[in-house]
């Protein structure tokens, strides 16, 4: 299996996160990608790739233009304002409030904002790019033949919505993959998010089309970031109504219910007619998580990765979460292994 990654993920080095009512240094920082490949090089995945460069023809496809165009000029206009620390947002556009979006880079964070523990930084766009180029240059790979392929994207991107950014997420690779499989040539595509936190992001990308298969397993919205989607009854709408499927779980549990809801969304996948896979591969479910609350132990990554490979269709494996411990890159390599069996 081909692993892409960038180098350029470090430019997005970021020293705050708000978390507990306090800047602290953020769980999303350049050490867990080196954990990763680390781990996934010693694992015996040793053809690394450095991605191809696109131009912004696909995310255009997933993303609103005005929201791309912000990115990529927020951190300069911060500063040009004279703010002296990170972005973050402090005003958004909430219940009964104007959807205009503002002129001053300060309301604009918060009008694009889905979540305030995320800053901007320097580097964060040209990280930003550099995962989104991985997850296509994994997308191409898969699309050319490969029956598996690893993008190893910093920052992640599942909470990165049409028009917002938030859960260190500011393009979503994942569906930025699966709209270049859709592009060259594939009827259809599925999603299967297996991080801790509800890929909102996704689902607000694809929840009213029918083209692509959006399955996600994670913690009780009621319980867990991100908290306002991610209910069991939120199954799309217009063309893409039965194309969305949540699988809710309660604090604590364990692979032998985990699993089971995998199996049902896998079965769901296969009835869809998916083509593709593209895997949005959080180890945040590990019971060592510092924030997260389910109990899956590293053995359990590798039988997750064979029931995936068992689908058989190609797979597209896009790097989203897992924090704090070093158990990620382990975590992560276990899955690779049961996927290639």
């Amino acid at each position: 299996m081909r692993v892409i990654f960038s180098e350029d993920h470090k430019l997005r080095n970021s020293k705050t996160e708000l978390y507990g009512g306090q800047l602290v240094p953020p769980f999303e920082a350049p050490f867990r990608a080196e954990w990763i490949l680390a781990a996934v090089k010693e694992a015996g995945f040793t053809d690394v790739v450095a991605p191809n460069e696109y131009g912004m023809e696909t995310a255009l496809k997933v993303h609103d233009a005005g929201f791309l165009k912000f990115l990529e000029t927020a951190w300069e206009r911060w500063q040009a304002a004279g703010f002296k620390g990170e972005a973050i947002a402090t005003s958004f556009p909430v219940r009964r409030t104007s959807r205009r979006i503002p002129k001053d880079i300060d309301g604009q964070i918060g009008y694009y904002c889905n979540a305030a523990e995320t800053s901007i930084s320097p580097g964060t766009w040209e990280a930003a790019l550099s995962a989104m180029y991985s997850a296509l240059s994994g997308a191409d790979l898969v699309a050319s033949g490969h029956k598996a392929a690893f993008s190893l994207c910093r920052p992640p991107g599942h909470h990165a919505g049409i028009d917002m950014f938030g859960g260190y997420c500011f393009i979503n690779n994942a569906a930025v993959a699966a709209q270049r499989l859709l592009d060259k040539g594939a009827g259809k595509v599925a999603i299967l998010d297996v991080d801790f936190h509800h890929g909102n992001g996704t689902q607000d990308i694809f929840y009213e089309r029918g083209d692509v298969f959006f399955a996600s397993l994670h913690g009780d919205p009621a319980e867990a970031f991100p908290h306002f989607l991610g209910y069991a009854e939120e199954t799309g709408k217009g063309a893409g109504e039965g194309t969305t499927q949540n699988y809710p779980m309660a604090r604590g549990t364990p692979y032998s219910v985990w699993s089971a809801a995998m199996e049902d969304a896998l079965q769901r996948i296969a009835a869809f007619g998916a083509e593709a896979i593209v895997v949005s591969l959080g180890v945040d479910t590990f019971e060592k998580d510092p924030i997260s609350f389910f109990k899956l132990t590293s053995p359990d990554y590798l039988t997750m990765g064979r029931r995936i490979a068992a689908s058989g269709v190609p797979l597209l494996v896009v790097m989203e979460g897992g924090y704090g411990v070093p158990e990620i890159g382990l975590n992560v390599a276990n899955v690779l292994t049961g996927i290639v069996g």
